[in-house]
């Protein structure tokens, strides 16, 4: 339970959520981490909490460098409560601490601990001098909730980022260049994808924000500071921010006997004839939310469901509903499957990527079992499209 220190008389005193395997409908194969910071000066400031049952790991590892009852100050970064859940036991215990928090910061932890503490609202451009240092605070509002601010320390160039630039990891390494990079932003890629997607021009407007900062480091809320590869999350940020996406096709489908399965795989056929990268994701094998992180950098997103009760398969109409919500923009989609009878299905998946504002493919539809010859047909009309 020890802190570990970012830059002088700064550290790390976050709880590590090694079992956590779904957060809020995410899958969190790798566990995550709930980072809180303490900032020794003149006036002792911890920047956010951890989650309610990992509080007695966070006061060990402030308890080994002050007495937490000493805490001057504390800045509420965020309200949703993986952050925010041990405020309630810290104001017991720091009971002189002053809290800071944005205006609609003020109003959520209001909502959610019926607490009557004495709040200190701060907006963007207003700063806290702290005895050496400082921090300056910058709103950013439906990153992702209304709350949202980000807190800056000019005189160690750090930016407290709040949930931005996170993922989920849990691990004994705290910084960047502590594991390997393409994992790092793999998870960061799927934090994003899955949280903070929806929210594209309010990041866009954030990064203009911190585009005018001098920045060494970066210590997000969950996951891994940042301190030495920084422009490779701000390049991959800018991408995701204004929706760009790679010549790359992620094949999403359900399948009762393989007759969608099927076409599936002649979709992708199809996509690799013209050189452009796949993924084939079951939804019998695949979750959502890892799905949605190949969603984020495709251009072609291809849905493919049999005819269940008019209908679609259960699982395919939840990947489109958890997918239209995140609203990713800028693709071009594709319907596909297989039917008996009625054969309600494609048009269906279809008329949901739609309404996504997806540029669309003529949809294909096979009754019952595909043969060899529909396979192929598939396949060659597709290329012709593509």
């Amino acid at each position: 339970m020890k802190p570990v220190l970012v830059k002088d008389n700064i550290y790390w005193v976050g709880g590590i959520d090694w079992e956590v395997r779904d957060f809020h409908g995410y899958k969190t194969q790798r566990g995550s981490t709930y980072n809180a910071y303490l900032v020794m000066d003149e006036n002792i400031t911890l920047i956010d909490t951890v989650k309610h049952y990992l509080f007695v790991e966070m006061m060990a590892r402030i308890s080994q460098v002050v007495d937490p009852s000493k805490i001057d100050y504390i800045i509420s970064n965020h309200v949703e409560m993986d952050h925010s859940g041990s405020l309630p036991e810290l104001m017991k215990v720091a009971k002189n601490a002053r809290l800071y928090t944005s205006p609609n910061g003020e109003k959520g932890l209001k909502a959610h601990f019926h607490k009557d503490w004495e709040f200190n609202v701060v907006k963007s451009g207003d700063s806290l001098s702290l005895g050496k240092r400082s921090l300056s605070f910058v709103q950013t509002p439906m990153v992702h909730w209304p709350d949202n601010m980000v807190s800056y320390m000019p005189e160690e160039k750090i930016l407290f980022s709040n949930d931005a630039f996170g993922q989920h990891i849990a691990s004994s390494e705290r910084f960047d260049d502590q594991l390997p990079l393409d994992i790092v932003i793999e998870e960061a890629q799927k934090y994003y994808a899955n949280i903070v997607l929806p929210y594209g021009a309010q990041v866009q407007k954030a990064l203009e924000a911190a585009s005018g900062l001098e920045i060494e480091t970066i210590c997000p809320s969950h996951g891994l500071i940042w301190r030495s590869k920084i422009p490779a999350i701000l390049k991959e940020y800018v991408k995701w921010a204004g929706n760009e996406t790679q010549e790359k096709a992620v094949i999403i489908y359900d399948s009762m006997w393989d007759s969608t399965k099927k076409i599936a795989y002649a979709v992708q056929s199809a996509f690799e004839s013209k050189g452009i990268s796949t993924q084939m994701r079951s939804l019998k094998s695949t979750h959502i939310s890892d799905i949605m992180t190949d969603v984020i950098t495709s251009k072609y997103i291809c849905v493919g469901s049999p005819t269940l009760n008019n209908g679609i398969l259960p699982s395919v109409s939840a990947f489109l509903t958890y997918m239209k919500g995140l609203s990713p923009k800028n693709r071009v989609g594709l319907a596909f499957g297989s039917y008996g009878w009625s054969g309600e299905s494609v048009g269906v998946v279809e008329e949901i990527l739609k309404s996504c504002k997806f540029e669309m493919l003529d949809n294909i539809k096979i009754r019952y079992v595909p043969g060899e010859q529909d396979l192929q047909e598939v396949t060659d009309q597709l290329i012709q499209t593509l």
